[in-house]
């Protein structure tokens, strides 16, 4: 269906005192909300090229919404400081002007508004708002002699030669009316029982226009091509005859894909079914129509008032990075994490997104007053989809240094240490190693605060009194702590050796105790199965490293079952 109306148009309509858009406005001088604002619009009008030119578009529809909301509402804060408007760009659509106009179609947010378009028109039909690409088709006497891009919804590109490469297009309808037939569409990509609450768009649309940008497009992916009629403009008055005549030229997907909806629960009903069940295809919504419409003469582009989107919850959003914080793991991983200015997704609010890599973080080059697009993994855990615009003005971020962390830096908490060494502790502690209860990263940091463990066993040795003096560990809370630890002690070999943190791949051959684990040459660990050089290497470095013999020699001398052959220091 089309998405949106192409011609962007930068205006805004703010009450004058408005308190929510006062108090969303930047804390900017005059001259940088300029440039700020000066930045979105030129990312705007970007995406706006970009959907005319391919019928595509880089970002959704809820991310290109909420940037669009964003200009507006800086737009209210600066007054004077934004660019006038865009005029549309005569001729960057395409050349070919469409016979019948491609229209908008207005959002209706939520259900009362729903319930109110129902209750002003009779003979109320619903279809899924298919997510793919829109085009034009146009038949003589029933044979195609044209296919259109939407571009601007007046005038398009030339597909013709494109879309004659795509099964799903035929070159004949298979009983066509004498004359011509103007049909729209959604050119979109096949799937296999798709559920759009689970998967999202999973990037059909994008797949989509990048297979019709090729030169060159192998059958197979052609076949993969599917295109869902919407719209016969200048057919019967009756929705139900329309339906019958496409399914008779062969287009039956139409008819199966539309419903007569009699007001809001009939609606709320089958959009729930089609969010949350199976479809060929990805949808972002549903689509009402009335039955009647006026004859395809009479179409602009810009959104009529016999059909409206009632979209899906977006699963995207647009955050404001206001910091980047780098994470260093216990291997010494890095990885960057953006603080996020508070989002609200699907019922959460995220406060801060995993960019994933370093590597990941310097390809993206995010800092803080960017503006990135985040979504939910699994409906639970955010994740970053790339950067939406950058700020004009973007401070410097210098990231620690890979070469200062690696599997056996920092083990004790010293400058620029600390994250590093928490972790350890908290490795040391977690169910895969020692499976101490009650002891999470909050109780290791108040020890550390107050000068309780300096290196990663000294807490062996710690009596009730002594933890009473961290901050939020009382006498009971102590004494618990205390008999917790005792009974670590306990804890068999291959759980403190965990604790220490070797590298993945120590338990591939005989451990019988640390003796003869540290007794094995680089090579002897290459010949076990599942060892490769790389980690070869890593394990004998890490049973040759002076800190962890240190610490197999604290094990030693406490008792810990399984040390006892580690040589003395």
């Amino acid at each position: 269906m089309p998405r949106r109306l192409t011609v962007f148009l930068l205006c805004v309509c703010l009450h004058v005192g408005s308190l929510p858009a006062l108090a969303a406005c930047p804390d900017w001088p005059g001259a940088r909300a300029e440039r700020e604002i000066v930045a979105l619009h030129a990312r705007l009008e970007g995406w706006n090229d970009a959907y005319r030119r391919d019928g595509g578009s880089p970002v959704s529809d809820a991310v290109y919404d909420q940037a669009r909301e964003r200009l507006e509402a800086w737009r209210g804060c600066f007054p004077g400081r934004a660019p006038e408007a865009s005029p549309p760009q005569a001729g960057s659509a395409g050349e070919r002007v469409h016979p019948v106009a491609q229209t908008g179609l207005a959002k209706l947010d939520g259900e009362p508004a729903v319930r109110t378009w129902l209750a002003r028109r009779d003979d109320a039909w619903l279809q899924p708002k298919v997510d793919g690409v829109a085009v034009t088709l146009v038949f003589d006497d029933g044979r195609l002699v044209r296919a259109i891009s939407r571009g601007d919804g007046e005038s398009g590109q030339d597909w013709t030669a494109r879309l004659r490469r795509l099964p799903a297009v035929p070159e004949r309808l298979t009983e066509a009316p004498p004359g011509r037939v103007v049909l729209q569409g959604e050119l979109y990509r096949r799937l296999d029982d798709h559920i759009q609450a689970q998967a999202g768009g999973a990037g059909a649309r994008s797949e989509v226009a990048g297979w019709l940008a090729r030169e060159r497009l192998a059958p197979a992916l052609a076949a993969e091509i599917g295109l869902f009629v919407w719209a016969w403009p200048d057919g019967p008055a009756a929705m139900s005859e329309r339906l019958a005549g496409l399914a008779a030229m062969g287009f039956a997907d139409t008819g199966r894909w539309s419903r007569a909806v009699e007001g809001l629960e009939d609606a709320r009903r089958l959009r729930e079914r089609w969010y949350r069940g199976p479809l060929p295809f990805a949808t972002d919504g549903v689509v009402l129509k009335r039955g009647g419409r006026p004859d395809g003469a009479g179409w602009r582009a810009e959104a009529p008032g016999w059909a409206a989107a009632w979209k899906y919850p977006p699963r995207e959003a647009l955050a404001e990075v206001r910091g980047v914080e780098f994470r260093i793991g216990r291997t010494g991983r890095i990885t960057p994490l953006l603080q996020l200015m508070p989002v609200r997704l699907d019922g959460r609010t995220l406060r801060r997104v995993s960019v994933g890599s370093l590597s990941r973080w310097q390809a993206f080059d995010i800092r803080p007053g960017d503006s990135v697009v985040v979504a939910l993994a699994g409906a639970t855990i955010p994740r970053l989809e790339g950067v939406a615009w950058r700020a004009a003005e973007r401070p410097e971020v210098t990231p620690p240094s890979p070469a200062d962390y690696y599997a056996l830096s920092c083990w004790h908490p010293e400058p620029g240490c600390e994250g590093q060494f928490l972790e350890r502790l908290a490795w040391l502690s977690g169910e895969a190693a020692l499976d101490i209860p009650g002891l999470g990263p909050g109780t290791w940091r108040s020890l550390i605060d107050a000068g309780l463990v300096e290196g990663l066993l000294d807490w062996l040795a710690l009596a009730p009194a002594e933890l009473e003096r961290a901050s939020g560990i009382g006498d009971i809370r102590a004494q618990r702590l205390a008999t917790r630890f005792g009974t670590a002690r306990q804890r068999p070999f291959v759980a403190w050796l965990e604790a220490l943190g070797p590298p993945p791949g120590w338990a591939a051959g005989p451990s019988n105790g640390w003796a003869a684990l540290a007794g094995r040459s680089e090579a002897e660990w290459r010949a076990l199965p599942g060892v490769g050089p790389t980690r070869a290497v890593d394990l004998a470095a890490f049973f040759d490293d002076p800190e962890v013999l240190t610490l197999a020699s604290r094990l030693k001398e406490v008792g810990i079952a399984g040390f006892a052959g580690v040589a003395s220091r």
